[in-house]
């Protein structure tokens, strides 16, 4: 069974964790006047793929879009999707409906005049797609989305929905049916689901561990696991910017061995887009 590889194209400075655990205001007026490394970064995970003949989704911050065109035409050359990730990596359910739809719009116009694509897949930053925030989805179809993977069906401090279905499926809007696509999640018990692959979870956590839980979803649930991670993740020497010991924590842990982690899963593993992944899938 293929997979879903997911890579979402942001700055080391652009996670939620790190913003809210910087010593100091790290925010969109700043953001011009820190180093960027997103094009080092993301070099490493092209090679990588490239390496392993393997195409991915990449989720484009509108911001990046904008200041590096070049890095996104690189990625669309390469073969792989592109797909939008927010313009300003602003929280969904910290948004009014309107600042959404406006949040959205710009991260689509910066990705169109970066490559000449137009995104129909949306990943929402840090998940923030929630129960109070489910309208976003109808602002989505609206705008031209077909299918999503902001929904993490897990319980969270800051984030999730416990008992949302972990495969992928059909969600109707007012303005059209959507395809959400969760990231990849083990249920241990009726009452408990963890996640399995993705991010800080594939950093923090033993490959082993990672590797069954793909299995268990290929085998015992028939449907492709969804893995995802960010490019700063494979980039140990980026600016230490979070002080609290939470974030820190949650950002910097496992750097070192993300990319040997990746190379293995990439070995272990066959890996396509989200559209190739789940081409023809029913309504």
């Amino acid at each position: 069974m293929r997979n879903i590889l997911r890579v979402d194209v942001e700055d080391y400075f652009h996670p939620s964790e790190v913003q809210i655990g910087a010593q100091r205001s790290v925010d969109l007026s700043s953001w011009d006047n820190l180093p960027s490394r997103v094009e080092y970064s993301t070099s490493i995970v092209l090679d990588l793929l490239a390496a392993h003949d393997t195409q991915a989704t990449f989720f484009v911050l509108g911001w990046v879009a904008q200041r590096f065109p070049y890095l996104v035409r690189r990625i669309a050359a390469a073969g792989h999707e592109v797909a939008c990730h927010s313009y300003a990596h602003r929280l969904v359910y910290q948004l009014s409906p309107a600042e959404f739809r406006e949040d959205t719009m710009s991260a689509v116009a910066a990705i169109q005049d970066a490559c000449g694509i137009t995104p129909t897949a949306y990943r929402a930053p840090s998940y923030s797609i929630v129960q109070s925030s489910l309208w976003a989805l109808d602002i989505l179809a609206e705008c031209g989305f077909t299918a999503d993977s902001s929904i993490y069906p897990i319980r969270h401090d800051r984030y999730g929905i416990p008992g949302h279905p972990r495969g992928p499926h059909h969600i109707q809007t007012p303005s059209g049916s959507i395809l959400e696509v969760p990231p990849a999640t083990v249920r241990l018990s009726s009452s408990r689901t963890v996640p399995v692959g993705g991010g800080g979870y594939l950093r923090l956590l033993p490959y082993r561990f990672s590797a069954a839980g793909i299995r268990t979803i290929n085998r015992e649930d028939s449907f492709p696991a969804c893995i995802y991670f960010h490019p700063w993740e494979l980039d140990p020497a980026q600016p230490r910017i979070a002080s609290s010991p939470i974030s820190r924590l949650r950002t910097y842990l496992g750097l070192t061995s993300m990319h040997s982690k990746l190379n293995r899963l990439l070995t272990d593993f066959q890996f396509s887009t989200l559209s190739a992944a789940l081409a023809g899938f029913p309504e």
